[in-house]
Parts: C-alpha cells; structure tokens; sequence
C-alpha cells in the first residue's frame, strides 16, 4: 500500500515539474516591449510611436540608426516609410518567431496608414528558420543516446572516444539533413556545430560516468525542457521563465550562434559558453575511477570472490 502510494505521487510530481518548465512556457506566451523601428517623417513617426502599447515597443529613428539596430539584433523589424511606399526590413538572423511577428505589426502600421507595403528583405525558408533549433536538439540527443549506450553495454574504456566521435557523426548528419532541406552551411557554421557537439558529448560522457543510468534523469528533463524555451522570442516569454530559464540554456546559444553564422554573421559569447561546457565534461571524465566498468543497474562489482565472502564458506575453510 505505502509502495503504491509513493510511486503514484513520484509520478503525479513529475508530471507538474515537466507541464511546469515545459508546457507552462508555452502557456504563459504574451509579448511584452517587442523592440521594432521606424523610419518616417515627423509627422506619421509621432503618431506610430504614440501608438505603441506594453506588448509594442515602437521608436523611430533614422535610416542608419534603424539598420545598425536590425544588424546588432536589437529590434526586430524596421518599416521605412517613404509616402506612398512604405519598406519592411527584417534580419533573418533574428530569432524567427520574433520576425514573424514584427511582420504581423509593421505590416499592420503600413495598412493603417494607407502605405504600399514591399519587402526589402530577402525570403527566410521553413527549413532555414527549423535547421538551427534542430540541430541543437540532434546534437544532445545524439551525445545522449552515446552516452545511455555506453553505460547499458558496460563500457570499460574509450568513453572519451565514444563522446568525441559520436558529435563528429551527429554533426556531419545535421550538415546532411540541412543539404537535403536546401540549407547550406559555410565552414565556419560547420566548426561550430562540430563545437557544440563536442561540448555536449563531453558534459554528458562525464555526467554518465559518475552517475550511470541516472544521468538520464538530468539529461532526459533538460532535452524536453529547453528546446520549448530556446525557440521563443525572450519579449514573449513570462519574466519568471526568461530569467530562469532562458537566460542560460545551452540551446539558446546554440541556435541562436548558428542561425547568425548562417548569414555571414559573427558570435563570441557562444565561444566561451561550449568551451565552458567542454571543460566541465573534461574535467568529469579525469576526476574518480576510470577503471571500473558502469553497470545499467547501478551495482558495482569490487571484485570479491562470492565464495570467500560468505562467513560460513570461511568457518568451512578455516576448519
């Protein structure tokens, strides 16, 4: 009775947990400040500014200022209005939900104000904007499924091996299925994802070691938790969750520096980010015991002959 109990509780609090980090971002969605420009005459610039709401943030702003801002990702859109036309400048680097949604909002201000509306941007593919999430899902999923394999077939040595090749493998299968959806990648994008994979592959090799099958228990929840929160727009997201969780995710950096790399952009911080990941699985690979073999079942062999350690097996003998 107690046994049923407690299990039926484990279960009902797993499932909070997970509707909680991953289901719950998705719930609470309700834009907030989305950053957008644009460029206008005083007159039509005032009344779009004075239009703007809480869930809007709409600030006009020169022609150059408006594209540096597109360039360094600080708004999401700018519209330049030039009466009766009216242009609407995207970056396809940007996080794609967000560009979805400056195009729903300037398109709406252009019609509002009787404008002929023309893209001044090139067209971003459904391909284009799924490849760079996607490939940060298969990466941790590959280094996992490694990982779990390892343990269950009770690898003795090579771990570090296993990891390393396995995000060769998985990177070269992200490069092909992008080829194969018509999205190329340059070779710096490549060294990239070569660099994440890496890093993953070596964080989850070395939580494996020391934590057998019970790895999953990290690695599983965070696979589910974060990719719903490394896609959104960080203006759609509660505070709660951006702060807690949006703001660290490995998955968000990874998307985002690949998404940038894909459009001749530039990334630091992602760097520093998978190298800090490396190092860590790195270091967790060197630390405790390397000649025990890792059991599925969390049971360790120390190497004590059955039959010597039973005490009546030693009285027999002694006799």
């Amino acid at each position: 009775m107690r046994t049923a109990l407690v299990t039926a509780v484990a279960g009902a609090v797993v499932a909070f947990l997970l509707g909680l980090l991953t289901f719950g971002v998705q719930a609470t969605v309700h834009p907030h400040e989305v950053p957008l420009a644009v460029v206008a005459p005083p007159p039509l610039a005032d009344r779009v500014t004075a239009a703007a709401s809480p869930e809007v943030g709409v600030r006009a702003v020169s022609a150059d200022e408006a594209r540096t801002l597109l360039a360094d990702k600080e708004v999401y859109g700018v519209l330049e209005v030039s009466p009766p036309r009216a242009t609407l400048l995207l970056n396809p680097a940007v996080n794609p939900s967000g560009t979805q949604l400056a195009q729903q909002v300037l398109t709406g201000i252009a019609q509002g104000a009787g404008l002929e509306l023309t893209a001044g941007s090139p067209a971003v593919s459904a391909a284009e904007r799924t490849v760079p999430l996607a490939a940060s899902a298969l990466l941790w999923v590959g280094g996992m499924v490694t990982g779990v394999l390892f343990v269950v077939l009770k690898g003795r040595r090579f771990r570090p091996l296993s990891a390393l090749t396995a995000a060769v493998l998985v990177a070269g299968v992200c490069v092909a299925l992008a080829a194969w959806w018509g999205v190329t990648f340059s070779v710096t994008a490549i060294g990239f994802l070569l660099a994440v994979g890496v890093s993953f592959a070596l964080l989850q090799a070395g939580l494996f070691k020391h934590l057998g099958i019970r790895a999953m228990a990290v690695l599983g929840v965070f696979y589910l938790m974060a990719p719903a929160v490394a896609g959104q727009v960080p203006e759609l997201l509660n505070p709660v969750y951006r702060a807690v969780l949006w703001s660290w995710t490995p998955f968000r950096f990874s998307a985002e520096g690949l998404r940038s790399l894909m459009y001749d952009g530039s990334v630091s911080t992602e760097w520093w980010v998978f190298g800090g990941m490396a190092l860590a699985g790195v270091v967790l690979l060197l630390a405790g015991e390397k000649a025990q073999p890792d059991r599925a079942d969390g049971v360790v062999d120390v190497g004590v002959d059955e039959a010597d350690g039973l005490p009546g097996a030693e009285r027999e003998h002694t006799a």
